[in-house]
């Protein structure tokens, strides 16, 4: 092996970017590690961790670090750079042209209406405060930004009438253009103010399925109707597509939320002329699928049980254990909902919904554990699990060598900026998992539209091949892998897939 190390001073790209080409060149025969990164501290140190000699860089150089057979280097750079064109739409305009603009200011200046901010969460706070200056609207996709800054955007942005979305906003849907991870989703009457990323991708999905469009998404944040930050861009989001003639329904969707903070979104909901759906996650609140059929029915559409796949092969062990690996933040959360409504144990987390739930012993706990490979303790430094699947891999595996019985719940997340092949690495993970383990059964929830360009037919036929019974819907897949859990202890409660 041979190591590669260069620093390109001051070439800035997105980080999002950045993880799929890290991940595209990756992935070669004869590469062993690749990183192509900003020069962040938190990049430096997981370079240093791959075994590379510190550069001179700082967070607006990009690093490229390969580690590679020497006859694959020359291949792997060339990918970097076809990576990165690809990344920046093809690469720059013709002799003449004008520059690409390289700050807030200058965009704004060209024509821009909305700025997308994408950096380490420590710098994101004055690059969007420049846009909400500005007079523009601003989706931060960054995570790790304090509640004190969010609150001081969001403020400023109302005393402006912009939208802030976000921080940590990682999906939207502007007008028809998807932003941060979308789904390929029809236009159509439904807008979306979304405190939930991938709560907003199966609400889309389940819609899109049931041939109902959408207007737009509306990322705010997933803290956004915390008591601390009080719904302020949940607000705003909400009178925007109520001005907006193409929204027939709003739906406001997010995670489990203050219930004053919820309580006085819901007020402003009833002075609104468009008519409101809530879909807030909650011990007594309606699932999602209930949610997309309640949207169907104010509309007057008909709505059908999303479909599933059942596994191949009909598996009847001795499940004593529920583990769910997540990629998706909601997705996990309206799940553990389902698993406490139907199992008379223990619950642990690393996104609990209640103190008691606290993983405090690692990710070998026995009894239900559900984890959220996306939380930031498990991304610093690398990939989101909807772009690298590897840390669920190797959890996988480990759950095939544990003693005992259990049954695996996880996500697979389609649309853009995801994994541009999820099942080519996960059904060869489950089929291995269920010919080693000892009582293993799979059961996936798999968020996509017959549109998304990883082809979500295909997915599901590798996917049902390597063992897993497959729902599009995340509650009927929850409410399937609990029934499987509870009728090995004479308890069925939930009555199968929705």
């Amino acid at each position: 092996m041979v190591d590669h190390l260069d620093v390109r001073h001051g070439a800035y790209h997105d980080s999002v970017s950045l993880m799929q080409v890290s991940r595209r060149v990756g992935d070669l025969d004869g590469v062993d590690k690749a990183l192509v990164a900003m020069g962040t501290e938190l990049n430096l140190d997981l370079l240093a961790g791959m075994g590379f000699a510190p550069p001179d860089a700082g967070p607006n150089d990009l690093v490229v670090a390969i580690r590679a057979e020497e006859s694959t280097l020359p291949a792997a750079l060339a990918e970097v750079e076809a990576a990165l064109a690809a990344s920046q739409g093809g690469g720059s305009g013709g002799f003449g042209d004008a520059p690409p603009p390289r700050t807030i200011a200058a965009a704004v200046t060209a024509g821009a209406d909305l700025a997308l901010v994408s950096v380490p969460g420590r710098y994101a706070f004055v690059e969007a405060m420049d846009a909400v200056r500005a007079g523009v609207n601003v989706l931060v996709f960054s995570d790790n930004v304090p509640v004190g800054q969010e609150i001081a955007l969001k403020a400023a942005a109302a005393e402006r009438d912009v939208l802030v979305m976000g921080p940590d906003a990682g999906t939207a849907i502007v007008g028809g253009v998807g932003l941060g991870f979308a789904n390929v989703t029809q236009p159509g009457p439904v807008g979306l103010v979304a405190a939930s990323g991938t709560g907003a991708q199966q609400l889309t999905c389940l819609l899109d399925d049931a041939d109902i469009g959408i207007s737009h998404v509306l990322g705010v944040g997933g803290r956004d109707l915390s008591a601390a930050v009080g719904g302020r861009s949940t607000r705003q989001a909400m009178r925007a597509l109520d001005a907006d003639p193409a929204t027939e329904l709003i739906v406001v969707l997010s995670k489990p939320a203050d219930p004053g903070v919820t309580d006085d979104v819901r007020a402003l909901a009833e002075t609104l002329a468009t008519p409101v759906v809530f879909a807030v996650l909650g011990p007594d609140a309606p699932d999602l699928t209930a949610t997309a059929a309640e949207v169907a029915a104010v509309l007057g559409r008909d709505f059908s049980a999303p479909v599933w796949w059942p596994a191949p092969e009909e598996r009847h062990g001795a499940y004593a254990e529920l583990r769910g690996l997540f990629a998706g933040g909601t997705l996990c959360d309206e799940a553990m909902l389902i698993a406490a409504d139907g199992l008379d144990a223990p619950i642990a987390s690393n996104i609990p919904l209640r103190p008691e739930w606290a993983l405090t012993d690692g990710l070998d706990t026995a009894g239900h554990v559900f984890v959220d490979f996306g939380e930031d303790e498990y991304t610093r430094g690398r990939p989101h699990p909807m772009i690298d699947q590897g840390l669920r891999l190797e959890r996988i595996a480990a759950e095939a060598r544990r003693p005992g019985g259990r049954v695996l719940l996880l996500d697979v997340v389609l649309g853009h900026a995801a994994d541009p092949d999820p099942a080519a690495l996960l059904a060869p993970a489950i089929a291995d998992a269920v010919a080693t383990g000892e009582d293993l059964a799979v059961v996936v929830s798999l968020c996509g539209t017959a549109g998304d360009p990883q082809g979500r037919d295909r997915q599901v036929e590798a996917l049902v091949a390597a063992g897993a019974s497959v729902h599009l819907s995340n509650a009927a897949a929850a409410r399937r892998a609990v029934e499987l859990v509870a009728t090995h202890a004479g308890r069925s409660r939930t009555g199968g897939p929705a």
